[in-house]
């Protein structure tokens, strides 16, 4: 989330961030998006315990803020079906792996990365993909490739990926405004 405000805020990404919805109470995304003047919001089982409750005040809050794009930087819950649809082929997740492989449910941080190392892959990547209803699994936008080093452990690749990745996002982003990645026609 960090690398996007950063690129928006010195004018090397055309956009505007405007809210930052976290799952959890204790992510440092919201402080950040406090500190940056964006508005912050905690929605979760606790603080919304029906699902469907819960989806529609994220759809809520996304509307009220007047959001276009929806980007998932470390949001590891499913996005609900009123999201879904008033959203369709508006939210972007970034994936520390080349999906489709080591993706789905339970399929992030260090699990990914030592999935990778256990499949003896000799490469990685970041994959930038659409939301759907299931994990990691909507269509591809961008991806990009690093080699896996034989002494790398997950706390290494993972290391190594995160700067590719907040890159990445970035050019990704930058390329879905100017058109260079066309979206497929929304909801």
């Amino acid at each position: 989330m960090q690398s996007v405000v950063d690129a928006c805020r010195a004018g090397t990404l055309s956009a505007n961030p405007v809210v930052v919805i976290s799952n959890n109470k204790s992510a440092f995304a919201l402080e950040r998006a406090r500190r940056e003047g964006i508005a912050a919001y905690q929605m979760n089982s606790v603080t919304h315990p029906d699902p469907d409750q819960r989806d529609e005040s994220i759809l809520h809050a996304l509307r009220r803020h007047q959001v276009d794009l929806v980007v998932l930087a470390g949001f590891l819950k499913k996005i609900g079906p009123s999201t879904l649809a008033a959203f369709r082929n508006r939210i972007v997740n970034i994936h520390p792996a080349l999906l489709p492989k080591y993706g789905g449910k339970g399929m992030f941080g260090a699990n990914v990365h030592s999935a990778v190392i256990a499949a003896g892959d000799a490469e990685t990547g970041v994959t930038i993909h659409l939301v759907d209803a299931e994990y990691d699994h909507g269509p591809v936008l961008a991806q990009c490739r690093m080699p896996v080093e034989a002494s790398d452990t997950a706390e290494t690749l993972a290391g190594r990926l995160i700067n590719l990745e907040h890159e990445f996002l970035v050019e990704t982003l930058r390329n879905i405004i100017s058109g260079s990645i066309v979206l497929p026609p929304g909801a």
